[in-house]
């Protein structure tokens, strides 16, 4: 007989799954002239997934949506925390496929495949938030590794796609064999592989044991891996420039997301009888990871490896909200999240926007003299690259407030000055792009803006910047409700 309940909590994940299925037929049968049909399909289970997510019926008969619900035994978990990161994981990877139109038309390797990949990618970002064991949080990590694999390397006649998902394919296989060993040695000296049962098996030793303990660092070092923290980044600059600009937007938003949700989960359930422990590894990643994003991004000239190594400094402030476990941190991270997300995603959305004789802008000079000939589009970079600085009134200032307040309540003063330094290193590279924008002579004429896709995520990215300033109560509601029922 059917687990309703159980299913009722995957309702989300089992409707993507479905029209993912439908969709691969589709492209199996008919080929790339069914893409742009695929990939409207593809939106549209984003959209009816997020509208069952908050569904008021399927909430009421869970709990009203806030305590914890379990699933499958205790497999999987339903509560506002992964409702909300799956909210954003949803947006993120829609907003991804409206990038990818247009590119893959020009580019002239426009495959049915695409939004298939990405919509498997995005049910194991889900599968990930939800995952609450062992053997659930490995199903969901593959399944979205394995789609990221072949997105990376998506144009497989260049040589820089393909050594790009060669090194993330490579290094992946080596994290993905270090979380097998950690969750190993945890099960062999817990017996346990759901959560909970580990959480009150620390509980009750009151003390550290050390076969677990070894597991966490294992396990750890992968999800670093996936969060693109120092010291397992190093795939994250040729990746982001080697793949499709499209796919490393994609890279730099959902996966993300889903990476350090389950890293939230997993050290602040099972494994919150070795905080202790797991701070000072923590402690390490996100402090490497602002210092190394910041200084190594001024040496960038290239646009998407300048990103890349942005990313990897956001993960390091980020992770600052982690490092308190408390309530009040993890609402500062979850909305750092967001405002990253469309941050990213935005100036992705500009470099897809940009062409000069029919190639894409990949340099810093590529952007020189922008603001002579689109001023739209000049203005929207301006305001990310500001939200990205941390620079007053943006968006993206107040992500840093709250993330360093947090640390500041926790007695993390150290952490909240490396922060705010490495915060005004990022800024001189973030400035530099509005300087080459607005300053310099430009050498060429851009051609003509692409579809409305591309344009319409630059637009929203940059009115989402600003609307946040004017009125950040949506969000900060959403980031409080999503700790009910969330660490007790």
């Amino acid at each position: 007989m059917p687990n309703f309940p159980s299913l009722l909590i995957l309702l989300p994940e089992i409707q993507v799954t479905l029209i993912a299925l439908v969709c691969l037929i589709a492209a199996a049968a008919c080929g790339a002239r069914v893409t742009r049909h695929i990939g409207v399909l593809a939106i549209g289970a984003f959209v009816l997934a997020g509208g069952s997510l908050f569904c008021p019926e399927r909430l009421k008969y869970l709990l009203n949506g806030v305590l914890p619900v379990f699933g499958f035994g205790l497999q999987i978990v339903d509560d506002s925390f992964a409702r909300f990161a799956k909210a954003m994981i949803l947006i993120a990877s829609s907003l991804s496929l409206l990038l990818s139109w247009s590119y893959f038309e020009k580019e002239g390797t426009q495959k049915a495949e695409y939004p298939v990949l990405i919509m498997f990618a995005t049910l194991g970002m889900m599968l990930m938030v939800s995952a609450f064991d062992l053997l659930s949080l490995y199903v969901g990590i593959e399944l979205q590794s394995l789609s990221l694999y072949i997105l990376a390397a998506f144009r497989r006649d260049e040589a820089k796609s393909s050594e790009a998902g060669l090194k993330y394919f490579t290094l992946g296989a080596l994290s993905s064999a270090l979380l097998l060993y950690g969750m190993s040695l945890i099960y062999g000296f817990s017996g346990k592989t759901d959560f909970l049962s580990i959480m009150e098996l620390l509980r009750a030793s009151g003390a550290a044991q050390p076969g677990i303990l070894v597991g966490m660092v294992f396990v750890c070092a992968a999800l670093v891996f996936k969060v693109s923290g120092v010291p397992f980044h190093m795939w994250v600059p040729d990746v982001y420039e080697g793949a499709p600009t499209p796919v490393a937007a994609f890279f730099s938003a959902g996966p993300k997301i889903a990476a350090l949700a389950l890293f939230t989960r997993f050290l602040l359930y099972p494994m919150m009888g070795l905080a202790v422990q797991w701070h000072q590894i923590l402690f390490f990643v996100a402090v490497a990871s602002m210092i190394w994003g910041s200084f190594a991004g001024l040496a960038q000239t290239n646009l998407k490896r300048l990103l890349a190594y942005s990313s990897i400094a956001n993960v390091g402030f980020i992770l600052v909200g982690l490092l308190t476990a408390e309530k009040q941190g993890i609402e500062a991270m979850m909305i750092y999240l967001a405002i990253y997300a469309l941050n990213t995603l935005g100036a992705f959305a500009v470099l897809l926007c940009l062409r000069r004789g029919g190639k894409p802008v990949e340099t810093l000079t590529d952007l020189a003299g922008l603001s002579k000939i689109n001023p739209f589009i000049t203005l929207a970079m301006t305001i990310l690259m500001f939200s990205m600085a941390g620079i007053p009134p943006v968006a993206g200032f107040f992500a840093k407030y709250f993330v360093f307040l947090a640390a500041a309540n926790a007695d993390m003063i150290p952490l909240v000055v490396i922060g705010v330094v490495c915060s005004v290193v990022t800024a001189t590279y973030y400035l530099r792009v509005v300087k080459v924008m607005y300053i310099d002579e430009p050498p060429a004429p851009f051609d003509p803006l692409p579809d409305w896709g591309v344009r319409s995520v630059v637009g929203i990215s940059a009115l989402a910047m600003l609307g946040l300033t004017l009125a950040p109560s949506a969000l900060l509601r959403g980031a409080e409700k999503a700790m009910q029922g969330f660490l007790g």
